[in-house]
């Protein structure tokens, strides 16, 4: 029984059969206000009406179409009414005896509100109490609002209609028409894929102004609830679209392929933002409440035009099948982060600095993981993609991607993309026709480099030998390259792959660490002599993959290291003090450096970081080694240390700064005497305050979740806090310091809450997790690893995807770090018998504990 999973055979037999013309979907909404009870636990059902045109290359064959839905009530096969009973089953409407050539099929079905985030999510704002729509579609989920194809190669038309209650908006990829008797009837959109469809309504706020180059006119919006207005910066966002457009139709030689371009906010959004055509869908986190950093900025500003290259890059041009999802991700944020660096105008050139700091993080981790695969994935079925969405996908791809601009260069790259998108618009495409046109633009032949980098998994190490004659002259200079040992339990054979990497060469220059030389180069095999620097005297520091062109980790020679650790903090540019952070951080987790050490290193070069965005992911990695890599008899003492570093920078930092927030959140993360209680106790009651700090509505809610994780809040003043914040947002706030509160009674009921219980829309689940599970709270938290064991499959079988990979991840015991764990891990993994994807997930978790071990063991013999 197939259930809700679609095969890729499965899906090649259909686009064999199947072309797909058009559909007419109609939709009655007007009962969407009153959809659900006000606490969410039933969001009721709409009718759902499909019509689609579709030919078959066969008389006589059997397809299927696919829909989720509580109740189909009528079917029609080429004027035939068929028994829906009979024929709907297994979320699929079996089609038998199509005709040669054109086919019509119509299908009524009532389907059903979600508050999971997935099909049509119906959300009740606290605020002004009305509801508010928004679909998310990818992977598999249209079928959850229609009849559909669910599959990105049967692309067609899509003609929505819908009646929606009095004084709504209805916005969809096609212009939003004027409505007549509250009913909404759009024009046709060109031919897209399913999973790019959308849908959006209600009582929106908006704001709307044009882009304007050669001649045409595209209409832009952007949306969020009227509750968020007051916090909405739209010529802020505006100014980030239009440069998009600018450098995105520069490079892509491709006029916008839509006809408007909407983005719009909205509420309990499982993932950054999703790229339906010409109406975007983005987290409503991002529209800022607060005060946040520069650094927040830019990732938003990153998602904005991750989606909008999406525009040609996924939707004008679309994948085949989901085997090439990482190739859809992957070009999107190598071209953002590009856009960023180099649109003219930017705010943010140094974007890949955060990119090395944050994205090749999550890759390198991810690569190292038992469940590691090549980026160009096997994805056989529907469940193996749904779990794909990872750091490999979006971060490897991505900075493998710019390892092939810097292969065969950016010109020559570009003219190749250029070349795709004319010959390949609104049709499907499969990787070897990208790199077909790559290889017509760039000259270079593409079949190895594709073999070694996309078809196999792990990382390379990068390493420099140097030999040096009394003089301090370079008689010898190679790059050694190693391929380590994949993770147990993975697939595959570790290889050596070709690098285009540049070579630093760094000077002390009146205590700065400045670059006096730079080489670019070839690298393959084990070793690459780099003749280049012979004969040449030996600078402070030699730093491999400088401008951080490839994707490998990369170690410092002896000398180098003891220079980059007593100065890291002093190189004048960003990007290479974010490349020996990221260095750093690397050998931590592999046990290569002391968690105790690490901290040192971060202590003593962190005051000198000016990027915002490298000193927080900092202060995230130096909380998470004290957490999971510290030796246990000495986590305290460095925590201790640490929260003092953090008091002592935040009484330091210029008033009113970004630098002064960051340090403000990463003191109220780790107070822990009571006399910093009593201080963030002082700066939330008024007492207390800190010259320039704004203890502004999120801020507060950062001092009110630790004082309650510490027992120093309780029920009481978190109702207060949430009085004064009756937002969604204070809701969530208040949910997370519930159960972060260190009693068996506030744990016993909040997982009760998400375990026992699956009323909790995504949102408010993800907040409960994100409480329940607090470092301090070892003790209290053991007891319920052996419930987790109990309850996981069940949960997974039993709920829908987004909602069972929360608490798959997030309540596996990640900080009972024991051989304990381990064992009982591997006794559920060898009896429990679970699907391919909870099996991974599981397997990543147990991978997290395995080298939390080793690293405790290095730091504890340190």
């Amino acid at each position: 029984m197939p259930g809700t999973n679609l095969t890729r055979d499965e899906a090649q037999r259909r686009a064999r059969l199947l072309t797909v013309d058009a559909y007419e979907i109609d939709l009655d909404l007007s009962g969407a206000q009153e959809g659900g009870d006000a606490d969410g636990s039933d969001h009721g059902t709409f009718r759902s009406v499909t019509t689609v045109r579709f030919d078959s290359a066969e008389a006589g064959a059997d397809s299927f179409i696919d829909l989720v839905a509580p109740a189909v009530h009528e079917v029609q096969l080429n004027g035939e009414a068929l028994d829906a009973g009979e024929v709907f089953k297994d979320s699929r409407i079996a089609l038998t005896g199509l005709r040669a050539g054109r086919n019509e099929l119509r299908v009524v079905a009532d389907c059903a509100y979600t508050n999971t985030g997935e099909g049509l999510h119906r959300f009740v704002d606290p605020v002004d109490q009305q509801a508010y729509l928004y679909t998310q579609f990818e992977v598999p989920d249209a079928r959850r609002v229609y009849a559909s194809f669910e599959q990105p190669d049967l692309k067609a038309t899509f003609q929505f209609t819908v009646k929606a209650p009095e004084g709504w908006t209805v916005i969809s990829n096609s212009p939003t028409p004027e409505p007549s008797d509250n009913v909404w009837r759009f024009a046709p959109t060109p031919r897209i894929s399913t999973y790019i469809t959308a849908l959006i309504a209600g009582p929106y706020h908006s704001v709307h102004s044009t882009y304007e180059k050669d001649g045409r006119s595209v209409p832009l919006g952007i949306y969020c609830r009227p509750s968020l207005a007051e916090h909405l910066d739209a010529e802020q966002i505006f100014e980030v679209t239009r440069q998009g457009f600018d450098w995105f139709q520069e490079k892509f030689d491709y006029a916008y392929p839509f006809a408007k371009y909407d983005q719009l906010f909205v509420p309990e959004f499982n993932a950054g933002a999703m790229e339906n055509a010409g109406a975007v869908t983005i987290r409503d986190q991002y529209v800022f409440r607060s005060k946040v950093t520069d650094a927040a900025y830019e990732v938003r500003a990153e998602t904005i035009l991750h989606e909008l290259a999406h525009m040609w890059f996924g939707d004008l041009v679309t994948m085949e099948w989901w085997n090439d999802l990482w190739l859809n991700e992957s070009f999107a944020t190598y071209t953002s982060i590009a856009c960023q660096a180099y649109a003219p105008g930017s705010k943010w050139p140094h974007s890949w600095t955060t990119f090395a700091n944050s994205m090749k993080t999550w890759a390198y981790r991810q690569d190292q993981l038992p469940s590691t695969h090549p980026i160009m994935a096997e994805i056989n079925d529907l469940d193996d993609v749904l779990v794909n969405f990872d750091g490999i996908t979006y971060a490897k791809g991505a900075s493998v991607l710019k390892q092939l601009v810097a292969y065969v260069g950016m010109d020559e790259f570009f003219q190749g993309v250029q070349a795709y998108f004319k010959a390949h618009a609104f049709k499907n495409t499969r990787l070897s026709d990208l790199l077909g046109a790559l290889e017509e633009t760039s000259g270079r032949d593409l079949k190895t480099w594709s073999k070694k980098w996309l078809e196999t998994a792990g990382i390379n190490i990068l390493r420099p030998e140097i030999e040096v004659d009394a003089q301090g002259v370079i008689t010898s200079f190679a790059v050694k390259q190693e391929a380590p040992a994949l993770p147990p339990g993975a697939k595959g054979e570790p290889v050596l792959r070709p690098h285009r990497i540049a070579i630093g060469s760094y000077e002390l220059q009146d205590g700065k660490l400045v670059r006096t030389g730079r080489i670019e180069l070839d690298v393959d095999g084990a070793l690459t002599p780099v003749p280049q620097l012979a004969g040449t005297r030996r600078p402070a520091v030699f730093l491999l993959n400088d401008d951080d062109l490839s994707y490998a980790k990369v170690r410092l020679d002896e000398e180098s290291l003891k220079v980059v650790t007593e100065h890291l903090g002093d190189f004048t540019e960003s990007l290479p003090r974010a490349l020996s952070w990221a260095s750093a951080w690397d050998m931590t987790r592999d046990a290569e450096l002391p968690a105790r050490d690490y901290l040192a290193l971060v202590r003593s070069g962190i005051g000198k970081e000016s990027d915002i965005g490298v000193v927080q992911s900092l202060h995230r990695q130096v909380k998470l080694a004290l957490d999971l890599y510290a030796a246990p008899q000495w986590r305290e003492t460095g925590l201790v240390a640490w929260t003092a570093e953090t008091l002592e920078q935040l009484r330091a930092a210029e008033p009113g700064s970004d630098h002064q927030l960051a340090w403000a959140r990463a003191f109220a993360a780790s107070a822990r005497t009571e006399e910093q209680l009593d201080l963030l106790q002082g700066l939330l009651d008024g007492t207390e305050e800190i010259s320039g700090l704004a203890v502004d509505t999120e801020l507060r809610w950062s001092l009110v979740q630790r004082l309650a994780a510490t027992g120093r809040a309780d029920e009481k003043a978190i109702a207060a806090e949430l009085e004064r914040d009756k937002t969604s947002a204070g809701e969530r706030h208040a949910a997370t310091a519930r159960a972060a509160r260190p009693t068996a009674e506030a744990k016993a009921e909040a997982w009760a809450s998400v375990v026992e219980s699956d009323r909790l829309p995504n949102a408010v689940q993800e907040a409960v997790i994100g409480g329940f599970v607090q470092s301090d709270q070892r003790e209290l938290l053991a007891w319920y690893t052996a419930k987790y064991f109990d309850a996981v499959k069940d949960i997974w079988n039993s709920r829908s995807h987004e909602m069972a990979q929360q608490i798959a991840v997030g309540l596996y015991p990640a900080l009972q770090v024991s051989q304990e764990t381990l064992d009982a891990t591997d006794a559920w993994l060898a009896s429990a018998e679970p699907s391919a994807a909870l099996r991974r997930l599981i397997t990543e978790s147990r991978a997290g504990i395995e080298r939390a071990l080793k690293a405790q063991a290095a730091d504890a013999a340190a």
